[in-house]
């Protein structure tokens, strides 16, 4: 019965790692919006709320899972430059994913009332 408690206990601190690691857990969505709209100037191509714009496409709302995201992000060779680790920390790029995440849908243009006089 205790080696069945200590591997049970294992197993949920194995879990917990793996689940820490997530890179929206501890991420900083407000932290990632200045990232995004002051330091790297994403917004320049992608919009001030990844909505897409003439040089680059639509981020958000619903980003690309964050492994395809931050594969694309280091390794583009597009007109985006790669952003290193040395360059964008991985910890701001999940706070960037996470302000990314953060942005609600657009509203159904039928439920605006003036579009709909």
């Amino acid at each position: 019965m205790n080696g069945f408690r200590v591997g049970m206990g294992l197993a949920a601190l194995a879990a917990s790692l793996l689940i820490g690691r997530g890179p929206a857990l501890a991420a900083s969505a407000e932290n990632g919006k200045i990232l995004f709209t002051q330091k790297f100037g994403c917004y320049q191509c992608h919009g001030t709320e990844g909505q897409g714009g003439a040089a680059g496409p639509k981020l958000a709302p619903n980003p690309l899972p964050y492994e395809r995201l931050a594969n694309f992000v280091r390794t583009s060779s597009r007109e985006m430059p790669p952003f290193s680790e040395k360059v964008l920390s991985n910890e701001d790029l999940a706070d960037m994913y996470a302000y990314l995440q953060s942005i609600p849908k657009a509203p159904d243009y039928k439920s605006i009332p003036l579009l709909n006089q």
